[in-house]
Protein backbone atom coordinates (compact mmCIF):
# COMPACT_ATOMS: atom_id res chain seq x y z
CA UNK A 1 0.00 0.00 0.00
CA UNK A 2 1.50 3.36 -1.08
CA UNK A 3 2.12 6.11 1.43
CA UNK A 4 -0.38 8.98 1.40
CA UNK A 5 0.67 12.05 -0.56
CA UNK A 6 2.03 14.86 1.54
CA UNK A 7 -0.29 17.87 1.56
CA UNK A 8 0.88 20.80 -0.56
CA UNK A 9 2.04 23.65 1.62
CA UNK A 10 0.83 27.07 0.51
CA UNK A 11 3.88 29.31 0.67
CA UNK A 12 2.31 32.46 -0.75
CA UNK A 13 1.70 34.07 2.63
CA UNK A 14 5.22 33.28 3.87
CA UNK A 15 6.77 34.57 0.65
CA UNK A 16 4.75 37.78 0.99
CA UNK A 17 5.90 38.23 4.60
CA UNK A 18 9.54 37.76 3.58
CA UNK A 19 9.14 40.29 0.78
CA UNK A 20 7.51 42.83 3.09
CA UNK A 21 10.43 42.70 5.53
CA UNK A 22 12.90 43.09 2.66
CA UNK A 23 14.17 39.49 2.45
CA UNK A 24 13.64 39.34 -1.29
CA UNK A 25 16.21 36.68 -2.13
CA UNK A 26 15.00 34.48 0.72
CA UNK A 27 11.45 34.84 -0.59
CA UNK A 28 12.58 33.79 -4.06
CA UNK A 29 14.54 30.77 -2.79
CA UNK A 30 12.14 29.67 -0.02
CA UNK A 31 10.73 26.69 -1.92
CA UNK A 32 14.19 25.38 -2.81
CA UNK A 33 15.36 25.71 0.79
CA UNK A 34 12.28 23.90 2.13
CA UNK A 35 12.81 21.06 -0.32
CA UNK A 36 16.49 20.76 0.60
CA UNK A 37 15.70 20.97 4.32
CA UNK A 38 13.29 18.06 3.92
CA UNK A 39 15.92 15.99 2.09
CA UNK A 40 18.58 16.78 4.72
CA UNK A 41 16.13 16.34 7.63
CA UNK A 42 17.13 19.75 8.99
CA UNK A 43 15.84 21.14 12.25
CA UNK A 44 13.84 24.40 11.99
CA UNK A 45 16.83 26.29 13.38
CA UNK A 46 19.25 24.90 10.75
CA UNK A 47 16.72 25.58 7.98
CA UNK A 48 16.32 29.19 9.08
CA UNK A 49 20.08 29.60 9.41
CA UNK A 50 20.62 28.41 5.83
CA UNK A 51 17.87 30.63 4.47
CA UNK A 52 19.24 33.75 6.16
CA UNK A 53 22.85 32.92 5.22
CA UNK A 54 21.76 32.69 1.58
CA UNK A 55 20.03 36.07 1.86
CA UNK A 56 23.10 37.70 3.43
CA UNK A 57 25.42 36.20 0.82
CA UNK A 58 23.26 37.54 -2.00
CA UNK A 59 23.12 40.99 -0.40
CA UNK A 60 26.91 41.05 -0.05
CA UNK A 61 27.38 40.09 -3.69
CA UNK A 62 24.98 42.86 -4.74
CA UNK A 63 26.83 45.35 -2.55
CA UNK A 64 30.18 44.42 -4.05
CA UNK A 65 28.84 44.50 -7.60
CA UNK A 66 27.23 47.92 -7.12
CA UNK A 67 30.26 49.37 -5.33
CA UNK A 68 32.63 48.15 -8.04
CA UNK A 69 30.45 49.67 -10.72
CA UNK A 70 30.31 53.03 -8.93
CA UNK A 71 34.05 53.00 -8.18
CA UNK A 72 35.12 53.31 -11.82
CA UNK A 73 37.64 50.50 -11.32
CA UNK A 74 38.53 48.76 -14.60
CA UNK A 75 37.28 45.19 -14.75
CA UNK A 76 39.32 42.03 -14.98
CA UNK A 77 42.41 43.10 -13.02
CA UNK A 78 42.74 41.15 -9.78
CA UNK A 79 45.50 39.80 -7.59
CA UNK A 80 44.51 36.35 -8.78
CA UNK A 81 45.53 37.08 -12.37
CA UNK A 82 48.57 39.25 -11.64
CA UNK A 83 51.75 37.59 -12.92
CA UNK A 84 54.05 37.82 -9.91
CA UNK A 85 56.51 35.43 -11.56
CA UNK A 86 57.19 37.98 -14.30
CA UNK A 87 58.02 40.68 -11.71
CA UNK A 88 60.14 38.92 -9.07
CA UNK A 89 61.13 42.29 -7.58
CA UNK A 90 57.59 42.60 -6.18
CA UNK A 91 57.26 40.95 -2.77
CA UNK A 92 54.08 38.93 -3.03
CA UNK A 93 53.73 38.70 0.74
CA UNK A 94 53.83 42.48 0.97
CA UNK A 95 51.04 42.84 -1.58
CA UNK A 96 49.01 40.20 0.25
CA UNK A 97 49.48 42.17 3.48
CA UNK A 98 48.21 45.31 1.75
CA UNK A 99 45.24 43.28 0.50
CA UNK A 100 44.10 42.83 4.12
CA UNK A 101 43.27 46.57 4.00
CA UNK A 102 44.86 47.36 7.36
CA UNK A 103 46.48 50.41 5.70
CA UNK A 104 43.01 51.66 4.72
CA UNK A 105 41.76 51.32 8.28
CA UNK A 106 44.75 53.44 9.34
CA UNK A 107 44.02 55.96 6.51
CA UNK A 108 47.52 55.61 5.09
CA UNK A 109 48.91 56.34 1.63
CA UNK A 110 50.29 53.93 -0.95
CA UNK A 111 52.63 54.97 -3.77
CA UNK A 112 53.37 52.49 -6.55
CA UNK A 113 56.35 53.68 -8.59
CA UNK A 114 57.91 52.25 -11.72
CA UNK A 115 58.37 52.64 -15.47
CA UNK A 116 55.44 52.16 -17.87
CA UNK A 117 54.08 48.68 -18.36
CA UNK A 118 55.36 46.97 -15.21
CA UNK A 119 51.92 46.39 -13.65
CA UNK A 120 51.39 49.48 -11.48
CA UNK A 121 47.79 50.02 -12.60
CA UNK A 122 46.96 46.32 -12.35
CA UNK A 123 48.14 46.24 -8.72
CA UNK A 124 46.30 49.47 -7.92
CA UNK A 125 43.05 48.16 -9.39
CA UNK A 126 43.44 44.78 -7.69
CA UNK A 127 43.94 46.46 -4.30
CA UNK A 128 40.94 48.66 -5.04
CA UNK A 129 38.85 45.54 -5.64
CA UNK A 130 40.06 44.11 -2.34
CA UNK A 131 39.08 47.36 -0.63
CA UNK A 132 35.53 47.12 -1.98
CA UNK A 133 35.28 43.46 -1.00
CA UNK A 134 36.32 44.45 2.53
CA UNK A 135 33.58 47.07 2.79
CA UNK A 136 35.48 50.25 1.84
CA UNK A 137 34.28 52.76 -0.73
CA UNK A 138 36.69 53.42 -3.60
CA UNK A 139 37.09 55.72 -6.60
CA UNK A 140 39.49 55.18 -9.50
CA UNK A 141 40.51 58.23 -11.55
CA UNK A 142 43.32 58.83 -13.99
CA UNK A 143 45.21 61.99 -13.12
CA UNK A 144 43.76 64.00 -16.01
CA UNK A 145 40.23 63.03 -14.95
CA UNK A 146 40.91 64.10 -11.38
CA UNK A 147 42.43 67.42 -12.40
CA UNK A 148 39.49 68.15 -14.71
CA UNK A 149 37.11 67.50 -11.80
CA UNK A 150 39.16 69.64 -9.41
CA UNK A 151 39.20 72.55 -11.85
CA UNK A 152 35.49 72.18 -12.53
CA UNK A 153 34.76 72.31 -8.79
CA UNK A 154 37.34 74.96 -7.93
CA UNK A 155 34.80 77.66 -7.07
CA UNK A 156 32.33 75.49 -5.18
CA UNK A 157 31.56 76.55 -1.61
CA UNK A 158 33.11 74.24 1.02
CA UNK A 159 29.79 72.63 1.99
CA UNK A 160 29.16 71.44 -1.58
CA UNK A 161 32.79 70.61 -2.26
CA UNK A 162 32.95 68.23 0.71
CA UNK A 163 30.22 66.12 -0.88
CA UNK A 164 32.39 65.34 -3.89
CA UNK A 165 33.22 61.65 -4.06
CA UNK A 166 36.95 62.22 -4.54
CA UNK A 167 37.03 63.84 -1.11
CA UNK A 168 34.94 61.43 0.93
CA UNK A 169 35.60 57.91 -0.38
CA UNK A 170 37.70 55.68 1.84
CA UNK A 171 40.17 55.02 -0.99
CA UNK A 172 41.00 57.40 -3.83
CA UNK A 173 43.14 55.80 -6.56
CA UNK A 174 45.00 58.28 -8.79
CA UNK A 175 46.49 56.56 -11.82
CA UNK A 176 49.26 57.63 -14.18
CA UNK A 177 50.78 60.56 -12.34
CA UNK A 178 53.92 61.82 -14.00
CA UNK A 179 53.30 61.70 -17.74
CA UNK A 180 52.42 65.39 -17.92
CA UNK A 181 53.42 68.14 -15.44
CA UNK A 182 50.64 70.05 -13.70
CA UNK A 183 50.16 73.76 -14.21
CA UNK A 184 50.13 76.03 -11.16
CA UNK A 185 46.36 75.97 -10.69
CA UNK A 186 46.23 72.17 -10.97
CA UNK A 187 49.15 71.79 -8.55
CA UNK A 188 47.44 74.06 -6.01
CA UNK A 189 44.16 72.16 -6.33
CA UNK A 190 46.00 68.87 -5.93
CA UNK A 191 47.57 70.21 -2.74
CA UNK A 192 44.09 71.14 -1.47
CA UNK A 193 42.87 67.61 -2.19
CA UNK A 194 45.80 65.95 -0.43
CA UNK A 195 45.50 68.30 2.54
CA UNK A 196 41.77 67.61 2.94
CA UNK A 197 42.15 63.83 2.71
CA UNK A 198 45.17 63.74 5.03
CA UNK A 199 44.06 61.73 8.07
CA UNK A 200 40.55 61.32 6.63
CA UNK A 201 41.01 58.78 3.86
CA UNK A 202 43.61 56.82 1.94
CA UNK A 203 45.18 57.72 -1.40
CA UNK A 204 46.82 55.27 -3.76
CA UNK A 205 48.96 56.84 -6.50
CA UNK A 206 50.66 55.13 -9.42
CA UNK A 207 53.51 57.10 -10.95
CA UNK A 208 56.41 56.64 -13.34
CA UNK A 209 58.43 59.29 -11.48
CA UNK A 210 60.55 59.02 -8.38
CA UNK A 211 59.86 61.25 -5.41
CA UNK A 212 62.83 63.49 -6.26
CA UNK A 213 61.09 64.38 -9.57
CA UNK A 214 57.86 65.60 -7.98
CA UNK A 215 58.78 69.32 -7.91
CA UNK A 216 59.06 69.16 -11.70
CA UNK A 217 55.59 67.54 -11.87
CA UNK A 218 54.02 70.17 -9.63
CA UNK A 219 54.55 73.32 -11.68
CA UNK A 220 58.22 73.40 -10.73
CA UNK A 221 57.25 74.50 -7.21
CA UNK A 222 59.59 72.81 -4.75
CA UNK A 223 57.85 74.29 -1.70
CA UNK A 224 54.45 73.02 -2.84
CA UNK A 225 55.89 69.62 -3.73
CA UNK A 226 57.48 69.36 -0.30
CA UNK A 227 54.18 70.22 1.40
CA UNK A 228 52.32 67.58 -0.65
CA UNK A 229 54.94 64.88 -0.10
CA UNK A 230 55.10 65.67 3.60
CA UNK A 231 51.41 64.72 3.89
CA UNK A 232 51.52 61.78 1.48
CA UNK A 233 54.60 60.16 3.00
CA UNK A 234 53.88 60.78 6.68
CA UNK A 235 52.02 57.47 7.02
CA UNK A 236 52.74 55.63 3.80
CA UNK A 237 53.82 52.53 1.94
CA UNK A 238 56.02 52.82 -1.15
CA UNK A 239 56.42 50.07 -3.72
CA UNK A 240 59.15 50.45 -6.34
CA UNK A 241 58.76 48.16 -9.33
CA UNK A 242 61.86 47.60 -11.42
CA UNK A 243 61.27 45.11 -14.17
CA UNK A 244 60.25 44.42 -17.72
CA UNK A 245 57.09 45.71 -19.36
CA UNK A 246 54.17 43.28 -19.57
CA UNK A 247 53.05 44.99 -22.76
CA UNK A 248 56.46 44.54 -24.41
CA UNK A 249 56.47 40.91 -23.30
CA UNK A 250 53.06 40.34 -24.88
CA UNK A 251 54.21 42.12 -28.05
CA UNK A 252 57.33 39.96 -28.23
CA UNK A 253 55.23 36.83 -27.81
CA UNK A 254 52.83 37.95 -30.55
CA UNK A 255 55.72 38.66 -32.92
CA UNK A 256 57.34 35.28 -32.23
CA UNK A 257 54.05 33.50 -32.95
CA UNK A 258 53.76 35.27 -36.30
CA UNK A 259 57.37 34.52 -37.23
Amino acid sequence: MSAPARPRVDLDATVEHLQRVGLLHAAERLGEHLEQASKDNLSPHRFLDRLLADELSEREQRRISTSLRLSGLPTGQTLGNFDFAFQPAIERTRIETLATCAWLRARETLLIQGPPGVGKTHLAVALGVKAVENGFSALFLRLEELIAALKRDAELPPAKLRRRKYLNVALLIIDEMGFEPLDRQAASLFFRLVSYRYGRGSILITTNKGIRDWPELLAGDEVLATAILDRLLHHSHVINIKGRSYRLRDLEQAVSLRA
